[in-house]
Parts: C-alpha cells; sequence; structure tokens
C-alpha cells in the first residue's frame, strides 16, 4: 500500500512539474524507489545475500572439534538453539559454545532444558560485536587445543565470521542459521547493507589478517581479563 501511494505521488508529480524539476528530482527520485523495490523483493535479498555467500564452503557433514554459535539477539535466538542442539544430537562435536553477552547465558539454559549435559556447554557472555564474540572465543578454545569449529550465524553474518575466525587460526565449517520469517525486507536489507559495510571496514583495517601463533598464545591484556570474568 505504502509503496502505491508513493507511485501515485510520483505520477502526480511528474503531470504538474516543469521539465526542470522532472530531470533534477523526479527521475531520481525515482530510480530509487524502483532500486529500493527491486532490493528488498524476494529475488532481490537473496541475490545480494549469494554475493556474501558464493565463496564459502558448503557444510560437508564432517566431524568437529566444537559447534560454535554466535548470538545475534533474541529474535534470532530460537533457531540457533535449534541447530545446535540437532547437529550435536547428530554428533557433529563433542561440545558446543556460544558467544554474545546477551546471548549465551540464556542460550546455555535453554540447550540444558532440551536435555544438553552441562558439561558439554560453554560459553562467553561479555562480547558486544563480531570482533569479539572471536577475540574471547579464540581465547578460550584455543589454549585447549579447538582447531575445526562447526560455525552457526545467519547467512548475511557468516562471510564476515568465517574470515574472521580464519584470521584466527581456525578450520571453519559455515552452517547457516536462516532469518526468521517475520524479518520484515526493510530489516533484512538493512543487516545486508551493515554486513556490507562491515566487510570493507574490517578488509581496510586489517582485521582479516592471519594471527601468527605467538599472537594465539598470548592474547593482549584486555583480552585475558575479559575471558577471566566472561567465561561460563
Amino acid at each position: 500500500m505504502e509503496v502505491l501511494i508513493l507511485l501515485t505521488c510520483m505520477g502526480i508529480l511528474w503531470l504538474i512539474s516543469s521539465r526542470r524539476w522532472r530531470r533534477r528530482v523526479i527521475i531520481p527520485a525515482t530510480g530509487f524507489l524502483l532500486t529500493y523495490l527491486i532490493a528488498t523483493s524476494a529475488w532481490g535479498l537473496s541475490l545480494l545475500t549469494q554475493g556474501m555467500l558464493i565463496f564459502l564452503p558448503k557444510d560437508s557433514g564432517e566431524a568437529v572439534d566444537t559447534i560454535a554459535v554466535l548470538g545475534r539477539g533474541e529474535t534470532l535466538q530460537h533457531r540457533r538453539i535449534e541447530l545446535a542442539e540437532q547437529l550435536w544430537r547428530a554428533k557433529r562435536a563433542p561440545k558446543i559454545f556460544i558467544s554474545g553477552m546477551t546471548d549465551a547465558p540464556y542460550m546455555i539454559e535453554q540447550l540444558k532444558d532440551l536435555g544438553i549435559p552441562a558439561q558439554v556447554l560453554g560459553g562467553e557472555r561479555c562480547s558486544e560485536s563480531t570482533k569479539e564474540n572471536v577475540q574471547l572465543t579464540s581465547g578460550i578454545l584455543y589454549p585447549q587445543g579447538i582447531q575445526k569449529i562447526l560455525l552457526i550465524t545467519d547467512p548475511p553474518h557468516m562471510l564476515r565470521s568465517v574470515l574472521l575466525f580464519q584470521s584466527y587460526g581456525f578450520k571453519v565449517v559455515p552452517h547457516l542459521s536462516p532469518l526468521p520469517p517475520q524479518f520484515n525486507p526493510r530489516e533484512h536489507l538493512l543487516l545486508i547493507l551493515r554486513e556490507y559495510a562491515a566487510l570493507v571496514q574490517y578488509a581496510m583495517t586489517g582485521q582479516f589478517k592471519q594471527r601468527t601463533v605467538a599472537e594465539l598464545r598470548q592474547p593482549s591484556a584486555e583480552v585475558i581479563e575479559k575471558i577471566h570474568g566472561c567465561k561460563i
């Protein structure tokens, strides 16, 4: 309905406006509106998402050391909890590790309620960004000799997460957690655009550079301090 109203208004403005106004305002505005409509269509959103997934390997079904789940807020928790439980029961990994300030404590408790033993579950409850997700997860898992992870996150977030985990020496098997149906097209588009911007920012600031063994064995004092207070 909103789109129909906008198109009607654009048509009326086209009829009553001067040629100069049409060229400077109406045509660019119409182009922007059409681009937005295409980008928020199911086809457009799928195409934008696939652009970030095309170079990632498919989940081969191989066994790994740990299932690593990245928190992304309350609306995305339920599906990740389900996937983590299913993959653990399928014997894809002996342990589950959950990262995220507002997500890890809740998701761990939910997994316990589903019958996952407490000794299988671990995580950290302090990270507020993807960078911190990986820093703290690496700081906890690397000393345990964990090298191969099955990574669970949503499709727009997966490429940045995989590249960052790989820069910390992990072999990563991606496993996508679909966005929930209630995600409206506008929210979905903003999430995708934010991820494209973050990919560029991380690349330009050297976040994807390969860490040395020395860096992995001895994280910064700040990371070590956070781990002590955040490990679950």
